[in-house]
């Protein structure tokens, strides 16, 4: 697994976050990589996508194409 320096990391929740506490936060502002870590646990495991993979998912969960 790869270590990402958190420190320049500018992270943001989604704008449909309802508050629940059931949320990720993102950080795109990676050199060649997109961050996703729990947003109750900021000092826990982020994890590191290439951007092509994040968007491919992204996509797919707006599209409702993902097997439960």
């Amino acid at each position: 697994m790869e270590e990402v320096n958190q420190a320049p990391v500018t992270w943001r929740k989604s704008t449909r976050s309802n508050g629940s506490g059931d949320c990720i936060e993102v950080a795109d502002n990676l050199a060649g990589k997109v961050g996703v870590r729990d947003s109750k646990d900021r000092e826990g495991t982020v994890l590191a996508f290439e951007p092509k993979a994040w968007s491919r998912f992204v996509q797919s969960v707006k599209r409702r194409k993902l097997d439960h």
